[in-house]
């Protein structure tokens, strides 16, 4: 998606037959994810009403204008929802939106570069920031492994800094790997 546009949810599932579907919203208050208009469906073209018709187990149970059976709520099995940025409020001072941190510098407390932000994850127990590390070459077959993942707490991101585009971690004791030259021999 444009970065003129922000993830408000994702679809995890289906609900009956007639269309409903369950959706996982990113909104501070879960019922808000119909209070910002249409919607942008991962790969499907055009903006699409939603509504919220109840909840469920830390989801809500929703209708998207133009799906009435299982079989088009399906179609929408995993893909994201997203607003214009425009269309959600201003961020308050100290405050700011995930999509906002995607591609700034990462850099440690020490000022060291660590890389550039970017993805945010939410696995379950906590966001997680992933830095895309910088290298002296690309990685082996699209290999990320060079990328840091850090969990997203203020211990571990002391700051995040907007006007100059960056983000400082304080980063753990092993955070670079040391010469082992077990990991140098050959098979």
């Amino acid at each position: 998606m444009p970065a003129d546009k922000v993830c408000i949810g994702a679809v995890g599932g289906v609900r009956g037959l007639k269309g409903e579907i369950r959706v996982k919203s990113f909104t501070a208050d879960a019922n808000d994810i119909a209070a910002y208009g249409p919607v942008s469906i991962e790969g499907k073209e055009g903006e699409f009403q939603i509504r919220v018709t109840g909840q469920v187990k830390g989801m809500v149970i929703a209708r998207i204008d133009g799906i009435d059976d299982r079989d088009g709520a399906e179609a929408l099995k995993g893909k994201q929802l997203y607003v214009p940025k425009s269309a959600l409020p201003e961020a308050e001072d100290g405050e700011f939106y995930y999509a906002d941190l995607m591609g700034m510098k990462a850099e440690s407390t020490e000022g060291k570069p660590l890389g550039i932000v970017k993805a945010i994850h939410n696995f379950g127990a906590g966001d997680i920031i992933e830095i895309a590390r910088e290298t002296n070459g690309p990685a082996e077959d699209g290999d990320a492994k060079d990328d840091l993942m850090v969990p997203f707490t203020k211990a571990m991101v002391p700051q995040v800094d907007m006007q100059q585009g960056r983000i400082v971690i304080d980063p753990p004791q092993n955070l670079e790997p040391e010469d082992d030259p077990e990991n140098d021999k050959e098979d």
